[in-house]
């Protein structure tokens, strides 16, 4: 009997199709669309690639307030490609892999988990390997309820990589991050939101409107607050509480100058909803 794993294995065999990430930037919103749906969007390098300077990009972005990463067609992504990196057929000389991926896969978990601006993930379909871990390092991720997330790497006879590690037992505690990394245990959308390891799950039809409200909501909030609020929330989890104090009191400092916190106030006083600009 074939499995779901079988189709996923023999939809990635199919001839390589072109590697693309599309850019649209919607006023204030960056969206990234990873468009290889006859690979189930798995990533080559090129994409990679993409990906990063794409986020490296906003970053810097001052009219940028939210980003949004979605997959093209049925699903969202089913993490590298690797019959794409290793298409040459040469043995990778000793220590490749120690080399490369700090500055491609990592490097990818490592912007979406830690730029400033807010990151969603919208997933419908497979969200496997390298494309759940990106889901797992985005702030928000709206799934649909059928949406599937798995961490395939013990399957395949080789250790987690790209965070997985790190994410999940922080997301869903140890018990059952050793459920999906040590037993391969796939879950469901409507399971990873009662997990808490999504965001919501939602029927796959309302997905996009889900997930435009959700990126509309946070492009209407005070950005630079958001953005200190995020590096805040990160950086204690490994803080004493006398040490996330004065990590808050140092955010706050900043976010006291900034031209949305004095129109905070005003609205407040003046009893109308706030109008924040990012600034």
């Amino acid at each position: 009997m074939r499995t779901q794993e079988d189709a996923v294995s023999d939809k990635t065999q199919d001839p390589l199709p072109p590697e693309t990430v599309h850019r649209e930037q919607d006023g204030p919103v960056l969206r990234l669309t990873i468009d290889r749906p006859a690979r189930r969007n798995a990533l080559a390098p090129g994409m990679l690639r993409e990906l990063i300077d794409a986020l490296t990009r906003a970053a810097t972005d001052e009219n940028l307030r939210v980003v949004h990463i979605q997959g093209a067609g049925e699903d969202f992504c089913s993490g590298v490609d690797w019959v794409s990196t290793n298409s040459d057929n040469r043995r990778p000389r000793t220590g490749d892999l120690v080399r490369r991926i700090p500055h491609t896969a990592n490097r990818l978990i490592e912007l979406v988990h830690t730029i400033h601006l807010p990151v969603v993930c919208t997933v419908r379909g497979w969200a496997a390997g390298m494309g759940c871990n990106l889901a797992l390092a985005a702030d928000f991720t709206v799934a649909a309820r059928d949406a599937v997330f798995w961490e395939p790497f013990l399957n395949r006879g080789f250790s987690p990589d790209t965070g997985s590690t790190w994410l999940l037992p922080r997301l869903v505690g140890l018990a059952r991050a050793k459920r999906m990394l040590l037993l391969g245990e796939k879950i469901g959308g409507s399971e990873a939101a009662d997990w808490g390891l999504v965001h919501e799950a939602v029927d796959p039809g309302d997905l996009d409107r889900r997930g435009a409200e959700l990126v509309h909501r946070l492009a209407a909030a005070p950005t630079v607050a958001l953005g200190l609020t995020k590096q805040a929330v990160h950086d204690n989890l490994d803080a004493s509480l006398p040490q996330a104090l004065t990590h808050e009191l140092l955010t706050l400092e900043l976010a006291c100058r900034t031209a949305d916190f004095k129109e905070g106030l005003a609205a407040f006083r003046e009893r109308r909803d706030p109008q924040f600009r990012g600034r």
